[in-house]
């Protein structure tokens, strides 16, 4: 496949309020979108999120808000310039080409100082544009056949409903948590590893850590449910690479064992900084590589450190390196669940397409699928009406769940449709 074509566009989507994790905030989000053309006349358009912060906090605080959303987009392309230079039979093969491309060019704009994480989330509105493209050049209109028989047995189950995962930020109120239970959410992410006083102190971050987890689970912990093994609600907590160390989080653990939090912790995601390299097999929870997890080689490595999850971003890392994952773990009996970005709908739907095929994280007896878009975009009623089936029965969750029918697999959630919003946008 050849691709003879490319456009590029962006527009912000700002916050209802500051949306804090990693000890800073943010106020609105680049939403990219990219169309690349082939020589047979087929166009595949992507969408994508720059999250500067979550993907390398370092290049978040060496520039401005904007600069550092600047420097994202410039890599996304530079990854454009060179679609042209090379054949390709699968996006997974253009991903690999672009890949380290994109990542020597970013070091270059970041004094040497960019996580390979940065360049993937660049490169995820190309990586979605040219699996739209690979379907229309091969005549393909289900997710199941577009990916091929290599990842299938990877995502092979097909779930009928999946747990929609609300995002606890740092500043959601115990009224705004009791409302989420009211809608009938029952599974919460939970941001962890504050910096209350922007002083960097590990100390005050493990104070307000404990408070915190008290105040949630004294709200919680009585709600019982139908969707896990032991009948309760469960905790998901993401402290994106703010804990220096074991012994700090072993702290961290012990106080939540101590007023019976610990047995509800399902997923601890990503509590180290990425060099941080002992071996965790000994904690008492199952810690999760997300942002640490950049290609299959990451994945083994976190591995035989003891992480005994991963969280897989299509709609952060792109498609093509979420599959590669997908089928290692499944290979090394490792569970894997797809976390969100803050994306819009329609890229909502990718994570979707992979989410209902994984199977189920111990303790759950459904799918689960975080999205937070609806809790944080300000105009998320607007954003909704891009989605191609904005009435579907899947496309929005309802008392927590979303209800994923045959129409859900017929239509693949609707990837393989332009949207005319950001058509227009190119």
């Amino acid at each position: 496949m050849k691709i003879i074509g490319t456009k590029l566009n962006f527009e912000r989507e700002p916050f209802k309020a500051p949306f804090g994790f990693k000890g800073k905030y943010l106020y609105s989000l680049w939403q990219i979108v990219v169309e690349l053309e082939s020589k047979n006349g087929n166009t595949g358009l992507g969408v994508g999120v720059q999250s500067v912060l979550w993907s390398d906090s370092n290049v978040f605080s060496q520039f401005s808000p904007e600069g550092g959303n600047a420097v994202m987009f410039l890599l996304t392309e530079y990854a454009l310039k060179h679609c042209a230079d090379v054949e390709w039979e699968t996006p997974v093969e253009l991903l690999d080409y672009l890949y380290p491309k994109v990542i020597e060019y970013g070091k270059k704009l970041t004094s040497d100082s960019m996580r390979d994480t940065f360049a993937l989330n660049a490169l995820v509105p190309v990586d979605l544009a040219a699996w739209q493209l690979y379907a229309a050049e091969k005549d393909i209109t289900n997710f199941d056949d577009m990916i091929g028989e290599l990842y299938q047995p990877a995502l092979s189950t097909k779930h009928e409903q999946l747990a929609c995962i609300p995002l606890v930020n740092y500043s959601l109120s115990d009224e705004d948590i009791l409302d989420l239970v009211k809608n009938g959410y029952f599974f919460f992410k939970i941001k962890v590893g504050n910096d209350p006083d922007k002083d960097g102190s590990v100390e005050k971050m493990l104070d307000w850590d404990k408070k915190r987890i008290k105040q949630i689970h004294e709200l919680l912990k009585d709600i019982e449910i139908p969707w896990t093994s032991d009948g309760y609600i469960p905790y998901y907590l993401d402290a994106n690479g703010r804990y220096p160390n074991k012994h700090v989080l072993k702290d961290f653990l012990d106080y939540a064992d101590s007023i019976g939090a610990l047995e509800r912790i399902i997923i601890f995601e990503e509590p180290f900084p990425e060099e941080y390299k002992e071996n965790i097999s000994d904690l008492p929870v199952r810690i999760a590589a997300d942002e640490s997890a950049h290609t299959v080689k990451d994945v083994l490595e976190r591995i035989e450190l003891g992480y005994k999850a991963v969280a897989l971003k299509p709609i952060a890392k792109t498609l093509s390196m979420s599959l590669q994952i997908a089928k290692v773990c499944k290979a090394n009996h490792i569970p894997c669940f797809c976390a969100d970005l803050t994306v819009p709908p329609v890229m909502v739907e990718w994570n979707k397409c992979v989410a209902a095929r994984l199977d189920p994280l111990p303790g759950m007896k459904i799918g689960v699928l975080e999205t937070n878009g609806h809790q944080n975009y300000k105009n998320w009623d607007l954003i909704t009406q891009y989605h191609p089936y904005p009435d579907s029965v899947w496309g929005t969750q309802k008392a927590g769940l979303f209800s994923l029918n045959h129409d859900f697999y017929e239509k693949s959630g609707g990837i393989f449709k332009k949207v005319s919003h950001y058509e227009k946008l190119l």
